[in-house]
Parts: structure tokens; sequence; C-alpha cells
């Protein structure tokens, strides 16, 4: 797949659109939202689809951890106001899933992620490829641009 230069898409271009209200507590000093929150919010972006109760991707004994993120920060997110969140995956794997995200507020973006997130067995804290109804239910959310 081509590289995906996140920076051009707009919110309407993801699959997945979700939002988050923006709290006082997230901000810092400067009064903007400090940046260890923009995780947060992706992580709101990524579970409604690898925690989706409607579509289960995992089942007892297995979860998805973070292998990898690179996340770019664009522009200040401020209070009061909300942040929409954009998700897609650009890459499913045979136990892994690259996932990519854009925060908008606004209608203007101000962060762009890349993030592996791969399926383990609890137990034996070892990678286990994701289940062929999984992979049916992640194609739904290919990036196609």
């Amino acid at each position: 797949m081509k590289d995906l230069n996140l920076k051009e898409f707009t919110l309407s271009d993801f699959p997945k659109k979700t939002y988050d209200k923006i709290r006082y507590s997230d901000t810092d000093r400067q009064g903007h939202v400090n940046n260890a929150v923009f995780s947060t919010f992706l992580e709101t972006g990524r579970t409604e689809i690898l925690y989706d109760p409607e579509n289960p991707l995992y089942s007892p004994g297995n979860s998805f951890v973070i292998a990898n993120i690179n996340l770019n920060l664009l522009a200040e997110l401020k209070w009061p106001g909300k942040v929409d969140i954009g998700t897609g995956i650009k890459k499913i794997g045979n136990s892994s899933v690259k996932l990519v995200q854009g925060l908008y507020q606004n209608k203007k973006i101000a962060a762009t992620a890349e993030t592996v997130i791969v399926h383990i067995d609890t137990k034996k804290t070892k990678s286990k490829p994701l289940s062929k109804e999984a992979k049916s239910i992640l194609k739904k959310y290919i990036i196609n641009l």
C-alpha cells in the first residue's frame, strides 16, 4: 500500500468516526490540552473497533497490546470543546493490525497517528493469530485512498 499522508485527511476520509469531550483537567499550564492526553483520545477511537461488543474481535484469554505508536502533534487542542477522532486500518497482518488515526477540533487536524496493535494470548503473553471472523470484521475499516 502506498504511504498515506495523514495530514491531508479530513475526518470524513476515515471509516470509523467518534469523539471525546475535552475536560478542563486535560489542560496544562499553558491552557491547551496536554500532549499525553492525545494518546487517550486515540485510545477512544481504537477501542470502538477493537472492543466493539456488537463485533467482538477477540475471545476470552486474549487481548490487544500496542507494539508501536507514532504520534505526530500538529496543532493545539483547546478546552472547552470536543475532539473528533477518525480511525481506519492500513494493514491487517497474521496477528497484528496497523491503524491510522486523526484528531480534529473544529474540522482542523491536530494530530495524526499510526499504531500497531498485536493480538495476544494473555496467559502466554505471546502473539496469537487473528481469527478469520476478526479479519473479516476488520476489513470494513480499511482505508481506501
